[in-house]
């Protein structure tokens, strides 16, 4: 490739304002060395994405952009959530970039991984991800659920890549080809492997935030694993069907023993049989309605259409 090709990094925000100037600072200063290096073109730029924040993030966001014009920044109306924020970044600078990398704010992420992923680009490399080398910064319950959620994930059919976050790059044209996409609950994670693109990885390791909070407490994450299974496979469902069928073959196995007992003699009144039996089956039929009423409320969201996101400012290109 004899063009250096334009690099935007697009950089999703959330109450960030404790890490952004460091954040600010340091792809500024990567930025501006890989330009040197003639690695990317001169006219590469960062996209912040301020996503409803209700600290001081999108002032320092405005200042950052208002003095340097390979800054760019973009405010969103209201939080709308990290993957929607990272489309609205790429959406709206599609046309000034040939390539996309998306990192989070907090940079635990190894920026200098980066060049290493646009170096991937050049070798004809369409899609570039991320790859976390060890683990050794999360917790003991947090590595291990991650571990088991990929194993899910791969055991429903879903393509995903093992210990891939949204640290990635794509060029212009897989992004336009990603943005026909048109569902509401969005799991990135399982869309670009699934689009097929020529891929590669590149590995790095993951340091501790520097400053402010994770904006992924439990709650959340158990909800962004939820959206990325209902997200892509319909086996949950096949499970509720093929549980209520064993039920019924078990429930058909006793009532042939009930009957034996009662004519030969040996019935037994059983309260706790009776009542741990009825537990067990309710709680089972909710399981199963849940799982249902969890497919039928991502159909609700989906039918409506309504956009993913609103603008409220953008300042740049």
């Amino acid at each position: 490739m004899d063009k250096s090709p334009t690099l935007a990094i697009v950089v999703p925000c959330y109450r960030e304002e404790e890490v952004l100037p460091s954040t600010h600072e340091r792809l500024c200063t990567l930025l501006n060395a890989m330009v040197k290096s003639d690695v990317v073109s001169e006219r590469s730029c960062l996209v912040f994405v301020d996503d409803g924040s209700t600290d001081d993030t999108w002032s320092l966001l405005e200042k950052y952009a208002n003095e340097s014009p390979a800054v760019c920044a973009l405010k969103l109306s209201g939080n709308f959530g990290h993957q929607n924020a990272i489309i609205a970044g790429m959406e709206n600078f599609l046309d000034e970039a040939d390539i996309f990398v998306t990192i989070d704010a907090d940079l635990q992420d190894d920026i200098n991984a980066i060049p290493k992923m646009v170096e991937k680009y050049k070798d004809g490399f369409e899609i570039v991800y991320g790859v976390r080398s060890k683990r050794k910064t999360d917790s003991w319950f947090k590595r291990n659920s991650a571990l088991a959620f990929y194993k899910l994930m791969h055991h429903l059919g879903t393509k995903s890549v093992y210990n891939h976050a949204d640290f990635r790059l794509m060029d212009r044209r897989v992004v336009a080809e990603f943005l026909r996409y048109p569902e509401r609950n969005m799991f990135m994670r399982g869309i670009v492997p699934l689009m097929g693109f020529k891929s590669a990885t590149v590995e790095y390791e993951r340091s501790e935030r520097k400053a402010g909070t994770s904006k992924y407490p439990l709650q959340k994450m158990l909800s962004f694993a939820v959206d990325g299974i209902t997200s892509f496979s319909i086996r949950p469902v096949r499970f509720v069907l093929t549980m209520g069928i064993t039920f019924v073959f078990i429930a058909i196995l006793i009532l042939g023993w009930v009957l034996y007992a009662k004519f030969s003699g040996r019935a037994v009144s059983g309260w706790s049989s009776m009542i741990l039996s009825l537990w067990f089956i309710g709680g089972c039929v909710l399981i199963g309605l849940g799982i249902v009423g969890e497919y039928i409320g991502k159909i609700y969201m989906e039918v409506k259409g309504r956009p993913r996101y609103h603008v409220d400012q953008k300042i740049g290109r």
